[in-house]
């Protein structure tokens, strides 16, 4: 039995440094999950972005809510003449680097399989915070879509952040 248990401990130990051996623990390993995380979040983005632009055009979401953002952060002094922009941008990046960072630390405690089915979840949490602060007073059917738009396109941007990690990353079950 003693035996068993001193075979069973080497393999585990073994196993233990095979992982750590991997190029996730490298430098060259960091940078391939920033840029995996960065088209995810560009495609995320992407993905988004069409949510919005239907909810646009059916006048349930303006687009100078993104004019607001670059003015509460002070950063429509860089484009005055279009804070829609400035304000986009910020939106861009922020869905490029702040929230695949976030998901792609959390995103193994998400309920599901794969990370696409894991990023609906991390869409409807950041829905949560989108959609009280880009709410532009709706009232009615536009109110309805509003709120149902936005929520279809950030499941949509979790979703499509999470296909991204599944198809480009090759990573191992945890990242610690």
């Amino acid at each position: 039995m003693d035996g068993e248990r001193r075979e069973s401990t080497a393999d585990v130990s073994e196993d233990v440094t095979d992982v750590r051996e991997t190029d996730f623990d490298h430098f060259a390993g960091i940078v391939t999950d920033g840029a995996i995380g960065a088209v995810g979040g560009l495609v995320g983005t992407g993905a988004l972005t069409v949510g919005l632009l239907i909810a646009r055009s059916l006048d349930a979401f303006e687009l100078s809510s993104f004019g607001t953002l670059a003015e509460l952060t002070g950063f429509n002094m860089l484009l005055p003449l279009n804070p829609t922009a400035v304000g986009y941008v910020l939106f861009l990046l922020t869905g490029m680097v702040m929230w695949p960072l976030l998901f792609a630390s959390i995103g193994s405690y998400l309920p599901g399989k794969k990370y696409a089915t894991r990023g609906l979840p991390f869409g409807f949490v950041l829905w949560t915070g989108f959609a009280p602060a880009f709410y532009e007073g709706y009232t009615g059917l536009a109110m309805v879509l509003y709120f149902g738009l936005t929520l279809a396109a950030h499941f949509a941007y979790g979703f499509s952040l999470g296909a991204v990690f599944d198809y480009l990353g090759d990573r191992p079950e945890t990242l610690v």
